[in-house]
């Protein structure tokens, strides 16, 4: 049933009607269903797209999910990328034809997109504490025994909150959850002492509105996170979860949950993890990376682990976003029409990577070429020599951080490497 739900939501995705919604597709597109405007295949740069365009390359993004289904495969680790990152049941879609367990979520409406197109599994890595997101959530495990949703707990006014409004929605079933623990003083959520985790683990028992199913946390919030403190964070994650076990807290349990990983610290993760010992139940090892699938050219370039591990492989930068030189006021300065509206700039600005000529369309290296700032609508380029670009060159940006790259875009052209592209992969923000 999930599979032809997520199948036939796919198909709806491609009926949809292109029109002003989505910046940058050919104007003369417009009335075609997005599965049309695929089928023709057009060319990104000759084939009537307008400027900016944010392109997704297909090779780069098969790569990395080839690459973390390899990698999770190896260290005995399953697998539940955050949603968050892209937003795109497309890639959602890939990620678990690639072997992923499910699919992580932050919040209630993006665990609804999930449902929308039948994931059956999700792990909610926050706490859920409004009443209608929990009316919802009850009506879902409600109708269909075979959905698999575990989220988080922190506090007890949280567990209090939570029983409260699934008794008032008449829940059949309890809500799985784990308990968080934090990642230390000044980090963000969790709890930040292992009493205190006992204390939760005693309230849940008392209530027959959740149940206890293991532990988790997020690992990037270790204050001055290096490899020892988060080695020492995960240890304690580990031993915690080995406490409640001992204490009884997981007693018919068929599965014991132990989870965290983001995209800067899994290689410590699968190193610890594999130390874990056994417990009454298998354990479910639960890795949530999300930014691997398009990878990115500054933030994650930086951080991803596989620098630490280069013998395990590496990831590709499937972001490239085009614009266009609309100005040259002076000799060291240009002007693209690409800007905030367009771009992630919450972390670093752009790179410009590589100049398409407006002349003949051959391409070059981007060199002498830097985004300085971005305004609204355009992004500011110092230039080294009069002749690095005119007005009408394309240049293509190398961006930082997925998550507001994906944002900002409702439908993104999957390219092949000479240009063709072969499909449009639609966002939920």
């Amino acid at each position: 049933m999930a599979g032809e739900r997520l199948t036939q939501g796919l198909g709806e995705l491609a009926d949809e009607r292109v029109d002003h919604r989505f910046k940058a597709l050919p104007p003369d597109a417009e009335g075609l269903t997005v599965g049309e405007l695929a089928a023709e295949r057009r060319n990104l740069f000759t084939g009537g797209f307008t400027t900016p365009v944010l392109a997704l390359a297909a090779d780069s993004v098969e790569h990395n999910l080839a690459l973390m289904e390899t990698y999770s495969t190896r260290h005995g680790l399953a697998f539940a990328p955050h949603g968050k990152t892209c937003m795109a049941p497309q890639l959602f879609a890939r990620q678990l034809e690639h072997g992923a367990w499910g699919i992580t979520a932050a919040v209630p409406h993006q665990a609804r997109v999930y449902r929308t197109f039948g994931i059956q599994r999700i792990f909610l890595a926050n706490e859920v504490v409004d009443p209608a997101g929990l009316r919802w959530l009850a009506g879902e495990l409600a109708a269909d025994p075979d959905f698999r949703f575990v989220c988080y707990v922190d506090s007890l006014r949280g567990i209090e909150l939570m029983d409260v409004a699934l008794r008032e929605a008449g829940a059949v079933r309890p809500v799985d959850v784990v308990i968080e623990l934090g990642a230390g003083e000044g980090a963000r959520t969790g709890v930040r002492t292992e009493a205190e985790c006992l204390e939760l683990a005693d309230a849940i028992a008392g209530v027959d509105t959740l149940r206890l199913v293991g532990v988790a946390g997020y690992e990037g919030e270790v204050p001055d996170a290096d490899t020892e403190r988060v080695t020492a964070w995960l240890r304690r994650l580990v031993s915690l979860a080995v406490e409640l076990d001992k204490a009884g807290r997981f007693a018919d349990l068929d599965q014991i949950v132990v989870s965290a990983g983001g995209s800067a610290w899994f290689d410590t993760v699968a190193e610890v993890f594999e130390q874990l010992p056994e417990l009454s139940a298998p354990v479910l090892k639960l890795l949530r990376s999300g930014a691997y699938v398009s990878h990115d050219d500054g933030h994650y370039r930086n951080l991803t682990p596989f620098n630490r591990i280069p013998q395990e492989g590496a990831l590709q930068p499937a972001f490239r976003l085009w614009a266009q030189v609309v100005s040259r006021p002076t000799p060291e300065q240009a002007f693209l029409n690409a800007g905030k509206r367009d771009a992630a700039y919450d972390l670093h600005l752009p790179r410009a990577q590589v100049v398409r000529s407006g002349r003949d369309g051959t391409e070059r290296p981007a060199d002498g070429l830097t985004v300085t700032k971005l305004s609204d609508q355009h992004a500011w380029l110092t230039t080294e020599r009069s002749g690095d670009v005119e007005v009408g060159d394309w240049v293509g940006l190398g961006l930082s951080h997925p998550c507001t790259s994906f944002d900002k875009w409702q439908l993104i052209p999957l390219v092949e490497r000479d240009g063709t592209v072969t499909d449009f992969i639609r966002t939920f923000f």
